[in-house]
């Protein structure tokens, strides 16, 4: 087995691991109330939000209050649903799905037996995967994705539940920005450290 690459991209490091983990739990969240769950300084947060906003999987609002004082600003998950949407999560689908055409029409047999929007949402979900330093493997008649090996293989043990949870989310937020019938159902119990693959589901078809 290969030797799992680094972990890239905007969740590279376990800080931003752990903020993502508190804001997909419940959002929104304030920078006090990430200091506080994280004990990072705020402009260390401040910084990892950028990344992860940049990266498409955070949205920043401003607080609407009542009373005095300056507003905050909020931070929520980009879940991909029309309340919690990203816009530079939406133009990371959209090229994924140009680039994706283009590579069809000089590969035809790369197209999916599934259709062309969940093509297209496996076309946004590879080239997520890809950034965050993973090697996805895609089995259109198992519907699973193959990430191994994981490069989070080395985390502690008591922090793979939480890495897990984390990037299914994240796979989940990118399927349903992209639009279709695919959802990321649920991360399969690997057998070794460095397995990784996640089960898939069209939302028409039983579990």
């Amino acid at each position: 087995m290969a030797p799992a690459r680094p972990a890239c991209g905007p969740i590279s490091t376990y800080s931003r691991v752990q903020i993502l983990h508190l804001v997909q739990s419940r959002s929104p969240r304030s920078i006090t109330e990430l200091c506080e769950s994280t004990g990072l300084h705020q402009n260390t947060i401040r910084e990892h939000l950028q990344r992860l906003i940049d990266g498409g999987y955070i949205i920043a609002s401003i607080e609407r209050r009542a009373t005095r004082g300056r507003p905050r600003t909020l931070y929520s998950a980009a879940t991909g649903t029309p309340e919690a949407s990203s816009d530079i999560a939406r133009d990371k689908v959209n090229a994924a799905a140009r680039r994706g055409d283009l590579m069809r029409r000089a590969l035809p047999m790369a197209a999916s037996g599934l259709g062309s929007e969940a093509t297209y949402q496996l076309d946004a979900l590879i080239e997520d995967l890809e950034e965050s330093g993973f090697e996805p493997v895609i089995d259109d008649s198992r519907l699973t994705v193959d990430l191994t090996p994981c490069p989070h293989a080395a985390a502690r043990p008591e922090d793979r539940p939480m890495l897990c949870q984390v990037h299914l989310s994240l796979m989940q937020g990118v399927l349903t920005e992209a639009g279709g019938p695919l959802t990321a159902d649920f991360v399969h119990e690997p057998a070794l450290p460095a397995e990784c693959t996640v089960q898939l589901r069209l939302a028409d078809a039983s579990a």
